[in-house]
């Protein structure tokens, strides 16, 4: 898993915006808008890959402290090339061990983490730790899809993501991994299950681009 994302680093941000048509960034700036911390407290973004929300939330919340962390040094090296990473302080780390105290953050982002971990609880369990008592986790990810389109996105999903990663990024078997693993995926009402029965609250979703995306979020209960 670690190598797969140290390769495709290069070209990361150019797939995602290529496999949305151009919606990721949308996405994200909607991800920053819901977390919504406190004026002047600290907000994590967790598997921040090139840092697209971190620096979002950088821009959008000046008065925040805003820390980026991801497992992939190749990751990171390329959030910290763009413009306005001074803002960000970039921490390599594992999401299911985070090197922080409890209570620490005033709100949680994280972009397709979820999917890509192999125990979804410990790590939602892990952010619940480090939130403060009424602060929101807010998580992008893909969605496996359902009801009567499920035929013809699982269809696309199949085929067209595999053939953009050769075409694209001349790397068509990581990008198969993508393909396989949003299918596989869990539910936003699974997620939402396990996001209640760790104390959250006020839990949500908003489904994107067919059914494939999803951004949910919760509040950390006082």
């Amino acid at each position: 898993m670690h190598g797969i994302f140290e390769k495709i680093a290069g070209y990361y941000d150019r797939m995602n915006f290529v496999m949305t048509l151009g919606r990721h960034e949308k996405w994200c700036r909607e991800v920053v808008a819901r977390v919504a911390p406190a004026r002047g407290g600290e907000l994590l973004d967790l598997a921040t890959g090139t840092g697209v929300i971190a620096l979002e939330a950088a821009r959008r919340y000046p008065a925040a402290t805003v820390t980026g962390v991801d497992f992939s040094e190749e990751m990171l090296n390329r959030a910290r090339t763009k413009p306005g990473a001074d803002a960000v302080r970039w921490q390599h780390a594992d999401a299911a061990s985070l090197p922080f105290g409890d209570e620490s953050f005033d709100g949680i982002t994280e972009g397709y983490l979820l999917r890509n971990v192999e125990d979804l609880e410990g790590v939602l369990r892990e952010q619940h730790r480090v939130l403060k008592p009424g602060g929101r986790v807010v998580i992008l990810e893909t969605c496996p899809p359902s009801g009567l389109v499920k035929p013809i996105v699982g269809w696309g999903v199949r085929v067209i993501v595999p053939l953009l990663g050769q075409i694209v990024a001349r790397d068509r078997s990581s990008y198969t991994y993508l393909e396989s693993s949003t299918l596989a995926f869990q539910s936003p009402q699974h997620i939402a299950g396990v996001l209640s029965g760790l104390g959250f609250r006020e839990i949500g979703w908003r489904k994107k681009f067919f059914g494939t995306n999803v951004i949910l979020w919760a509040t950390k209960s006082n």
